[in-house]
């Protein structure tokens, strides 16, 4: 069977997935179930894989599933707690007394706060917590949505401690060893580890400009579709305060991805940012003149609002006190940083924890494991989320409604996860070497579909890259899965193009933060939470401008990378 072919038959799941979510408007709870078949299907009689081997790797991608099911209930559990306890109310009136302007708000909200709650938690939480926020400071529900949204981008690729990195990139740990082995040009990585710190320095880099564009073009589309006057003017107006947040935001940032590592540059980044932009605003340090309002509610556009109003006169309570309130994200920032140098000896004693799956179902070399104690959703998330009962007081009946709201929430994320993460093991499993698990010796599905792309783009990749990336996430609702499922894939480019593996990975894991923008899961969740169910077409309209633009910028720093300022690398 030639490659066009087994391309053509690796690419048909990813398609029914894109067709059956977007076009159909079907759950990922419906659509990656038949993705997952059509997958398997294609495994057995395309590639013509035993059907107990495809078994197999679809419960290793379980149990891989399971690993990233415990960081979401963790980041799940840590803001409900934060909700029934009152801290996440107090928090709220904290930023409210900070600024009466809605660019302002917009900035330390949607771009600076949200930015730190992906490093913590990730998953989706950061515009599903920061888009109600900006709806109750009296922003038009659609605005809140379609903000918060867009901002969800530059932390991503760094988002829940670095796990789109550290756990996305895990398939490659093969071929990482296998280039490391043979010396090929282009390789100054010495392990997984090394490879996935320079995934994440030139990661920063890609998305250095858009973390300064983007906060003065939202402002701009803020003011333009969403003010009065109709102004872009009016949002460009706050430009130096923008400045001001991406220079709080890049300095920690680029400290943390460059020196330390992936899990940490979000997290980071955003914390130290919220902390310098709160002073500063209140020093009005950078603030625009003026300040800036979205008008009268009878004035504003029914497409506007939802099911929930905005109340104009909407005031949070402080239940205790600011420091009180933040010391759970305080506590998550540096039982982070404990565990994860491996200098201070924690890390390499909780990642030695795990649970062990070896030659599943009986096939040699199907592995899997869970190293439950190195997840963060068990440490820090959970271990914070009950330290938090005693911290903030809470009663009895405030903690088993917590725990019963993030355990409620679980089925969908955990039906469209299982099938989701299956479908990439099953992609990466089709290409083993050897004839009784692959008797034509066909290359993996996503290798296959990397030969056939990169005969048609030739050495145009670096500009695309990111947009695969942006297609992962867009599919299955995840930056890690995104890259679980594509990195392999922009490996085998790279490779096959002969360009730098390192940078063209880098843009995949960019592509899968930009994806946030438009990723339907996000969009569905934002909706709900601001009342605007039944209006994701509207939204998505109006993300995908911003996501083009960001994908432009990327895919032509990934070009000057590849080509002029990194030659030596290939």
């Amino acid at each position: 069977m030639s490659i066009g072919v087994l391309a053509l038959v690796a690419v048909l799941p990813i398609a029914l997935a894109l067709v059956l979510m977007v076009g159909m408007r079907w759950p990922a709870t419906k659509a990656m179930p038949l993705a997952w078949l059509v997958t398997a299907l294609g495994a057995v009689f395309a590639w013509q894989l035993p059907a107990g081997y495809v078994a197999a790797l679809t419960v290793q991608g379980i149990i891989t599933a399971i690993g990233i099911l415990i960081i979401v209930f963790g980041a799940l559990l840590i803001l409900y707690t934060l909700q029934h306890s009152g801290g996440m109310e107090t928090i709220q009136y904290g930023f409210q007394n900070v600024s009466r302007d809605r660019r302002v708000q917009a900035i330390i909200i949607g771009y600076m706060f949200a930015a730190f709650l992906e490093g913590a938690a990730g998953f989706g939480t950061p515009a599903a917590l920061a888009a109600p926020l900006l709806l109750s400071l009296g922003f038009p529900p659609l605005a809140a949505a379609v903000i918060c949204l867009v901002f969800n981008s530059f932390p991503v690729t760094f988002g829940a401690v670095g796990t789109p990195v550290v756990l996305g990139l895990k398939f490659l740990k093969d071929l990482v060893e296998a280039a490391v082995v043979s010396g090929a040009a282009g390789v100054n990585f010495t392990n997984m580890e090394s490879f996935n710190l320079l995934v994440g320095q030139w990661a920063t880099l890609m998305h250095l400009p858009m973390i300064f564009i983007l906060p003065v073009f939202m402002l701009g589309f803020m003011t333009r579709f969403f003010g009065p006057n109709r102004s872009w003017k009016e949002g460009f107006a706050a430009w130096k305060f923008c400045i001001f947040a991406g220079v709080a935001f890049t300095i920690p940032y680029m400290i943390f991805a460059w020196l330390v590592g992936p899990e940490f540059p979000s997290l980071i980044g955003g914390l130290v940012g919220v902390g310098i932009l709160i002073f500063g605003a209140k020093k009005g340090f950078c603030v625009p003149e003026g300040s800036w309002d979205f008008g009268p509610h009878d004035k504003w556009d029914p497409e506007w609002i939802g099911t929930i109003a905005p109340d104009e006169k909407a005031e949070f309570k402080p239940h205790m006190s600011q420091l009180r309130a933040w010391v759970p994200y305080v506590l998550i920032g540096l039982i982070l940083v404990i565990t994860r140098i491996p200098d201070l000896g924690l890390k390499g004693i909780l990642a030695a924890q795990k649970i062990s799956f070896t030659d599943i179902l009986g096939y040699e070399g199907v592995n899997g494991s869970i190293a439950y104690l190195y997840l963060p959703g068990t440490i820090p998330f959970i271990l914070v989320a009950v330290m938090t009962i005693f911290i903030h007081g809470m009663s009895g009946k405030a903690v088993k409604a917590t725990w019963s709201q993030a355990i409620g929430v679980m089925k969908n994320p955990t039906i469209a996860l299982f099938f989701a993460v299956a479908l990439v093991s099953i992609f990466r499993g089709s290409g083993v070497g050897n004839e009784l698990f692959n008797p034509n010796g066909y290359p993996s599905m996503p290798l296959a579909m990397a030969q056939a792309v990169a005969a048609l783009t030739g050495n145009a990749w670096p500009m695309v890259a990111s947009f695969v990336g942006g297609l992962g996430s867009f599919i299955t609702g995840s930056n890690t899965v995104s890259d679980l499922l594509f990195a392999e894939f922009q490996w085998g480019v790279a490779t096959t193009l002969d360009l730098p593996r390192q940078i063209i990975v880098a843009a995949q894991a960019v592509g899968g933060g930009m994806g946030n923008m438009v990723c339907v899961h996000n969009i569905v969740a934002v909706c709900a939470v601001v009342g605007l169910s039944g209006m994701e077409g509207q939204i998505l309209k109006k993300t995908v401008w911003p996501f083009l633009l960001y994908g432009l910028v990327v895919g032509i720093v990934t070009t000057l990378m590849s080509f002029v300022f990194l030659p030596h690398l290939f």
